[in-house]
Parts: C-alpha cells; sequence; structure tokens
C-alpha cells in the first residue's frame, strides 16, 4: 500500500500541467496523514479547503480504484464530506483525478 508522500505525487503526477479542480480540497486520511490540493498545488501539509474530505488510505485507494463506491462508503461512514453540496460538484474532477493516481 501507497504511503501517503506517495499518494501525493501520484496526484502531483495525475494533475499534469493544469488544476483538475475547482477547488481546493483537503483529504483527511484519519490519522495517517493529509494530502492537501489547490490549483496545481499538492501537499501533505495541513491546510484551510474548500471540501475536507475524511476517509482511510486504504479506502481512499479503492474509490479510485472503482473496487469502493462513493455513496456506500458514506452512507457506512467510511468517507466523510464536510460540504455534500461541493461534493457532489467535484465529484467527476475528484473521480478523474483519483483514477489516474492509483
Amino acid at each position: 500500500m501507497a504511503s501517503v508522500d506517495e499518494l501525493a505525487a501520484r496526484i502531483r503526477g495525475a494533475m499534469g500541467e493544469g488544476p483538475c479542480l475547482d477547488a481546493s480540497v483537503l483529504l483527511d486520511l484519519r490519522g495517517e496523514g493529509v494530502i492537501h490540493v489547490a490549483g496545481v498545488e499538492v501537499t501533505t501539509e495541513q491546510a484551510p479547503a474548500d471540501l475536507t474530505v475524511s476517509v482511510s488510505r486504504a479506502d481512499l485507494q479503492a474509490l479510485g480504484r472503482g473496487e469502493l463506491d462513493p455513496v456506500r462508503a458514506m452512507m457506512s461512514g467510511r468517507l466523510k464530506l464536510s460540504d455534500m453540496g461541493l461534493a457532489m460538484k467535484l465529484q467527476p474532477q475528484i473521480q478523474a483525478l483519483f483514477a489516474r493516481s492509483v
């Protein structure tokens, strides 16, 4: 399983030359660290974000591979969102980004 730094590097590489998201996102990996995505910047530092997604590292990778349904993950508490409306708006962008990074 990839470390938090490796996941951040994969996300950074998947972004290519431009921002993939219309808002900043903080991935809270539940005690294992964080990944902050804002514009073209991807860091492993805690920073304010428009959307905070709380998910385990293993579940994040399963979501990216399409092995875990985001709705089921949310309903079971495996995935928590700070702003459901924004998450729904960004869902296609987030899914595409993470699919390219796993």
